[in-house]
């Protein structure tokens, strides 16, 4: 498949614009840059109710933007996480997504403002996010949820801690998830696939950007092979919610998703796994130019409203 035109279009784009590569920027000026990609999600749905919580985590507090559709209720409950390189993006990044996704899910759309890196090191993001989880798990009522109806999921690095949150739920015993939703998730810190080797140049997300962010998110080397890092590796996948992974063609990071997908099916996790071909990274939030990636928030969407409708 040859890079779908939309996405030729925004990567000519950038081209012209001839913005300095991410490695050579501060963080502060990395997520200044990112701040104008919530101008390319569309338009956003109207819902009932759009408001902000702050939560307690281990040393401190952070948001949670809660969306709540139109309707009676009680409401399924999604708790979504954004990507960014767990250093760049914010809930304002990602608004209209989850604006969009709490629309056609018909579900509270749970945002977490996890605390960033380098600021904010690893295991910190990590633990940010169970910790809202779990809130969101235990507050369900007053949020006109139904905890027994609950998903997680994330984009890139969000896909990450997705797939961190549901393994540490299984391990911690709590909160059941329903289903977890990666896309272009980042499963293996340093993996060595042909995607890297095909899409590390000149695809919007390059592998110079990933290090990039490696260095920020870590204390040590040692780190990468923690499964709170790199969940690919980690031994026992059994267990686990279903799983809904979407990749893009044109990823860097397209085949370490596809791996995590087939190692959760030969574990006998339900996995539907979908590549969009001719896509970019970073195509999900970019649903207001790029036809595909108006199709995956309303693939998200219809997923999640089927899971929930068997509950």
């Amino acid at each position: 498949m040859t890079l779908d035109p939309k996405a030729k279009a925004f990567l000519d784009m950038g081209a012209a614009a001839g913005e300095p590569a991410m490695s050579t920027l501060t963080p502060e000026e990395n997520r200044e840059r990112t701040a104008g990609l919530k101008a390319l999600s569309g338009e956003p749905k109207t819902l009932a109710k759009v408001e902000s919580r702050m939560i307690p985590v281990d040393g401190g507090e952070i948001e949670l933007r809660l969306y709540t559709p139109e309707g009676a209720g009680t409401f399924p409950l999604f708790v979504y996480f954004h990507g960014g390189g767990w250093v760049i993006g914010d809930v304002e990044t990602v608004d209209t997504l989850c604006r969009n996704i709490a629309h056609e899910s018909e579900s509270v759309v749970a945002s977490v403002n996890y605390r960033l890196a380098p600021e904010h090191k690893f295991p910190i993001p990590v633990e940010d996010c169970y910790a809202a989880v779990q809130w969101v798990a235990e507050h369900a009522q007053e949020l006109n949820g139904d905890a027994s109806r609950l998903a997680v999921g994330g984009d890139s690095a969000g896909g990450n801690l997705a797939a961190v949150i549901s393994q540490l739920a299984k391990e911690r015993g709590c909160p059941e998830i329903s289903l977890q939703v990666l896309i272009y998730p980042v499963t293996q810190v340093g993996c060595d696939t042909e995607s890297y080797r095909e899409n590390g140049e000149g695809y919007f997300l390059t592998a110079d950007s990933m290090q990039w962010f490696f260095q920020q998110y870590l204390n040590t080397e040692e780190e990468k092979t923690d499964v709170r890092v790199s969940p690919l590796l980690a031994e026992d996948l059994s267990g686990l919610p279903p799983a809904l992974v979407i990749t893009a063609e044109y990823d860097p990071l397209r085949d370490e998703g596809e791996m995590y997908a087939e190692r959760l099916k030969k574990a006998g996790v339900s996995v539907e796994l979908t590549r969009y071909d001719g896509m970019i990274h970073g195509f999900f939030w970019m649903a207001g130019i790029m036809d595909q990636g108006a199709q995956a928030v309303s693939q998200v969407s219809s997923r999640l409203r089927s899971v929930f409708e068997r509950l």
